[in-house]
This record gives structure tokens, C-alpha cells and sequence, in this order.
């Protein structure tokens, strides 16, 4: 039985809509699937993200603990160079651990074996994997403990570089050069250095005073240091 035109009309419409409803449901079965495996990578992922940020931050807090408990019996005296904690802090993953564990150790063994400490501020120092102003520090430490025995020219070269404003350790490098020069009777040297040294509001006060103190011996002209903790005007 042949169909009106308004029968065709629905039969063509019903068809059209069945057509597109396969189509919809081919093409959930070919992309639900991979959408499905790139939502579960992502959490996959986001999970292990999560897991090695948290890991980190336990193992960071560790290192920490370690190193609070060797302070700690540094200061009564039990800690040594030797001691385990520090030996494993030295080689943390950790860059600021293991700078902090090295100097630590340096600074133990400088307590009873000076040159021995000087040496292994000597080893921090020439370590490029250090950041560099822990390596200034290093060598300060080391210039100090040998201070007496180093030829002054040999005090200057060292420090000489440190001894600038822009470097950290300015104060301490400066104070340390500008001993080495009246070593070598060079108070025209050592003057202006001292007194860059009492002109460094970065420097503490203690430093700055004496600085200030050495300055005005040698005819410098600075203008007093006040104590630490004084009121300004």
C-alpha cells in the first residue's frame, strides 16, 4: 500500500531521527571509551603529583627534625663531626640541608683541630655546587681560623673580592682585609676600608663600632656608631 505524502513525510522524519541516534551512540562507543582513559591518566597523574609533593615536604620535614636534634646536642657538647646525622644531612637532596650540614660539620671540627676545620671550610668554598654565598663564607671561616699563620698578602687576596659592598659578607671580609693591610703597614689602605665598614648600616652594630673605632684611629672621619636597641631621632 502505496503512502500519502504526509505518511512519507513522518516515515522520512523517523528515519532521519534514528540515523543521527545511531550515529550519537557510534560515536560515544568509539570516543567514551578514550575519554574515559585520558580522565583516569589525569588522575593517575594528579595523584602521583600529590603523593611526591607530600613526600618531598615529609622528607624536607625529616631533614629539618635531624637538624635541630644535632644543633641541639651541639651546644651541650655531644655532637661531633662524625656524627650520622650530619653525615647523612650532607648528602641531602636538599641544597640548603646539605650547606648547613657541611658547615656544621667544618664548625665541629674547628672546636678541637683548627687547621683541620679550615680545611674543610677550604673544601666548601671550592665546591661549585655550593651557592656562592655560602662558598664566601666558607672561605671567610677558613681565612679566620688561619688568620696568624697566612702571610697578609695572601689574607687580602683571599678576602679582597668579598671585600665589597654588594657582597654579603662585606662587614666581616672588609674587617678581616683591613687588619691584614695594617699587617703590612698599609694604613693608607686600611683606613677608607674600615670606614666603608662603619658606613654599612647592613653591617651589625657591634662590627660597625669597632670598625668605626679602628677608622678614626688611622684619621678617618666617621661619625659615631650608636648602640644597638638606640632610639632614632
Amino acid at each position: 500500500m502505496a503512502l500519502t505524502p504526509t505518511e512519507n513525510e513522518a516515515f522520512l522524519r523517523e528515519v532521519d531521527e534514528n540515523l543521527r541516534r545511531d550515529q550519537m551512540t557510534g560515536l560515544a562507543r568509539k570516543w567514551g571509551t578514550a575519554g574515559a582513559i585520558l580522565v583516569g591518566l589525569f588522575l593517575i597523574a594528579l595523584a602521583g603529583f600529590l603523593w611526591w609533593r607530600s613526600h618531598k615536604a615529609e622528607q624536607a620535614g625529616q631533614d629539618g627534625e635531624q637538624f635541630v636534634q644535632v644543633l641541639g646536642a651541639a651546644e651541650v657538647g655531644s655532637a661531633t663531626p662524625g656524627d650520622a646525622r650530619l653525615a647523612a644531612l650532607a648528602n641531602s637532596p636538599r641544597e640548603g640541608y646539605r650547606a648547613l650540614a657541611r658547615l656544621t660539620q667544618a664548625s665541629l671540627t674547628a672546636k678541637t683541630d683548627p687547621a683541620g676545620g679550615a680545611k674543610a671550610y677550604r673544601a666548601i668554598a671550592d665546591d661549585a655546587a655550593m651557592p656562592q654565598a655560602i662558598r664566601d663564607l666558607a672561605t671567610i671561616r677558613a681565612v679566620t681560623l688561619q688568620f696568624d699563620s697566612l702571610p697578609p698578602a695572601d689574607v687580602v687576596a683571599k678576602l679582597k673580592p668579598l671585600s665589597v659592598a654588594t657582597n654579603p659578607w662585606f662587614g666581616t671580609a672588609a674587617e678581616l682585609t683591613g687588619m691584614a693591610y695594617l699587617k703590612m703597614n698599609r694604613k693608607d689602605l686600611a683606613g677608607p676600608l674600615f670606614a666603608a665598614v662603619a658606613r654599612d648600616n647592613d653591617a651589625p652594630v657591634g662590627l660597625r663600632s669597632r670598625a668605626a673605632g679602628m677608622a678614626t684611629a688611622l684619621g678617618q672621619d666617621v661619625a659615631p656608631i650608636a648602640p644597638a636597641g638606640a632610639l632614632k631621632e
